[in-house]
């Protein structure tokens, strides 16, 4: 999984590398054969609260500050190319409401910040959480990422 960060960003090793095994665990648990890890990249891009709510009126219509944003290359995951880098798609964070929410939920912003990073990548890979069904889907996909390389719940 190669991560590309906007220009300008210095993003820690320790960091970068757990953001690499919780997308690396994303795409290994959806047993699509083209979608090698080792393939798979995506951009990651930080945003204040002003720049991710005109980010979200835009794309979403909505006119909020929101904590993620993803913007996926691909509507159907099996039109993957054959060969070469698949880029997932784009992810955008506000590091201010991360760091807000990981206050409120008691974890750190550690965590807070790879879990926002894991819900978008499943989001890059198809997952939603429209209805009740979906977000149970989602919410047990991202825990389960999330135990897998040591960030369980409550961390």
């Amino acid at each position: 999984m190669t991560i590309y960060f906007d220009d300008g960003f210095d993003m820690n090793s320790s960091m970068t590398g757990l953001m690499e095994a919780a997308a690396t665990e994303c795409i290994k648990g959806e047993g699509l054969e083209p979608l090698d890890p080792e393939r798979c990249a995506v951009s990651v891009a930080f945003a204040m609260k002003d720049e991710i709510q005109k980010m979200n009126k835009r794309y979403r219509g909505i006119d909020k500050v929101t904590d993620v944003l993803s913007f996926p290359q691909f509507s159907d995951l099996n039109d993957v190319p054959e060969e070469g880098e698949i880029l997932l798609g784009d992810v955008m964070l506000c590091v201010e409401v991360a760091m807000e929410q990981a206050r409120e939920y008691g974890h750190s912003q550690e965590r807070e910040l790879l879990y926002l990073f894991t819900h978008s990548i499943l989001h890059l890979l198809g997952y939603d959480h429209m209805t009740e069904e979906e977000k149970e889907i989602m919410r047990n996909r991202e825990e389960a990422v999330m135990n897998a390389i040591g960030l369980p719940q409550n961390k």
